[in-house]
């Protein structure tokens, strides 16, 4: 598509519009969050002078999600629940035998779904993260010289991630298909345009 600028129906992303929904965390809390990021590990076979590189695994690292901390609705104390919820507790009763599991994790986190908009507010893509927990909180920094709002960090581990977009106005999910139509190297690139 050579004229896309041209084109007035062709906009790009912007990262300025997107929402959301992190279990039942106000979407007015969450300022900044990372998109979804995959690794495909390789595996090296030398024979000789050369070098020959296959994949191996998908890995998704973990997503960084930016919380605003205000007085009210208190995201500090919402983070503090879902470390309890999650089977943390803390080492003052020693009849206590509840650990942290997976299943306690994801229930305690609840669904999350980050969902791109176009500039009339309808979505355009979702990225829907599966068996999502929190590894990570980081619960700001404070300064007597800094009159900024303070921050909370969180890790997000999750399974995988299913992408869906809308196009002509139907939702098409593009996250299964594996290997098949793959005849031709640009046939995943094309199924998508």
């Amino acid at each position: 598509m050579s004229n896309f600028w041209s084109v007035k129906e062709s906009e790009p992303k912007r990262e300025h519009r997107w929402i959301m929904n992190i279990g039942g965390i106000p979407q007015c809390l969450v300022k900044k969050v990372s998109k979804p990021s995959i690794t495909v590990s390789e595996s090296k076979h030398v024979l000789l002078n050369h070098a020959f590189y296959y994949p191996g695994v998908v890995d998704y690292e973990k997503t960084s999600v930016t919380l605003v901390d205000p007085v009210h609705p208190d995201a500090t104390a919402m983070m503090w629940n879902v470390l309890f919820q999650s089977g943390y507790g803390l080492p003052d009763n020693p009849d206590d035998k509840v650990t942290m599991n997976k299943e306690s994790l994801v229930g305690a986190l609840g669904n999350v779904t980050i969902s791109q908009l176009a500039g009339d507010g309808t979505i355009v893509e979702e990225f829907m993260f599966l068996n999502p927990w929190i590894a990570g909180i980081k619960f700001g920094e404070l300064d007597y010289e800094s009159d900024n709002l303070v921050n909370l960090t969180l890790d997000l581990r999750y399974d995988f991630v299913k992408f869906t977009r809308i196009a002509d106005n139907e939702w098409q999910d593009i996250s299964g298909g594996g290997a098949e139509g793959s005849d031709t190297p640009d046939t995943a690139l094309n199924d998508v345009r």
